[in-house]
């Protein structure tokens, strides 16, 4: 179903592949918006280990949303910031795309659970994230996308 990856020996391990979903702050997630169009958006996310998903937050309303209503098919999209070799202007990128089926997370007390575990990944004031989560949490939707393909690879932009 899903293609394999054509320049092989860019290829990088899905634990590398982990690594960047954990480690990176956001990525672009895209979804079949109005009239059939590709949307992506720029969006923060947490990778769970525990289940291999990875959860983001938006809120209730909106075009991403209404999206994610009408077709549960998406993908992913995060890269480093890259390196450069000593002696070389190019820059060495590793990115990663997945692709999936989007869910709502119905359950209040997981969704804020999820958030609070989201939060700590930007900071790890709890005073600040307890308070967000008092004030936006009737308003916030949490969403899991459910991997069911992932590649990633090192490219060199030269």
């Amino acid at each position: 179903m899903f293609r394999p990856m054509v320049r092989k020996k860019q290829q990088i391990t899905e634990e590398a592949c982990i690594r960047i979903l954990k480690e990176q702050p956001r990525g672009v997630l895209s979804v079949l918006g109005d009239d059939d169009y590709p949307y992506g958006v720029p969006i923060d996310h947490w990778y769970c280990e525990e289940d291999g998903k990875l959860y983001f937050h938006s809120g209730k309303t909106g075009h991403k949303v209404d999206a994610m209503k009408r077709h549960d098919k998406a993908s992913f999209c995060v890269y480093d910031e890259g390196y450069r070799r000593e002696g070389e202007w190019a820059l060495n990128i590793s990115s990663v795309i997945v692709f999936g089926r989007i869910r709502m997370v119905e359950d209040q007390e997981e969704a804020i659970n999820i958030v609070r575990k989201l939060s700590y990944k930007y900071t790890s004031d709890t005073e600040y994230i307890e308070k967000e989560i008092q004030q936006a949490g009737p308003y916030t939707l949490v969403f899991a996308l459910e991997i069911e393909h992932m590649t990633g690879k090192l490219v060199n932009e030269a």
